[in-house]
């Protein structure tokens, strides 16, 4: 099995739309049994409480379920199992380095490297804005779930 770590800063608005975008194209391509998903925050601002329920109702009006996730923090484990760690910005990018062992460094990358949008490297935070960041994030994120789940198609 394939497993992949989405992580933001606190999981609650990024990383977990983009847990319950892959793992319905993951589903919907009859390939949940072979890619497992979690998402995860750098930080333990929100661990235990469920998505922002912004990013619920967006990910809902366009058919995702965010109601099964949990925030959690990134644990030491993580590193060694998972097969990609894929971070929203590159803050995280870099936080995600400087605490885990050089020979880990590999599996994190910046998510949106998988999407079509050259131009735009990162998930932006949509916590303190409105709505309409809520579905720029949709937008980026099911771009570049789509790109990955590529990838993983020809690996599997």
């Amino acid at each position: 099995m394939v497993k992949i770590l989405f992580v933001c800063l606190g999981n609650i608005c990024r990383s977990p739309t983009a847990h319950g975008v892959f793992e319905k194209m993951v589903a919907d391509a009859n390939l949940a049994a072979q890619i497992g998903i979690e998402s995860a925050g750098t930080a333990a601002y929100h661990v235990g409480e469920s998505p922002d329920i912004r990013a619920c109702q967006a990910a809902s009006d366009r058919g995702y379920d965010l109601s099964h996730i949990r925030a959690r923090q990134v644990m030491a484990a993580d590193f060694k199992n998972f097969d990609y760690i894929l971070a929203m910005d590159h803050a995280n990018v870099q936080n995600l380095r400087r605490n885990s062992d050089t020979a880990y460094h590999g599996k994190i990358e910046l998510f949106l490297q998988y999407g079509s949008q050259c131009d735009i490297t990162e998930v932006p935070d949509p916590y303190y804005g409105g709505k309409k960041g809520f579905q720029q994030v949709l937008d980026l994120v099911e771009d570049a779930a789509e790109g990955l789940l590529t990838q993983l198609r020809s690996q599997l």
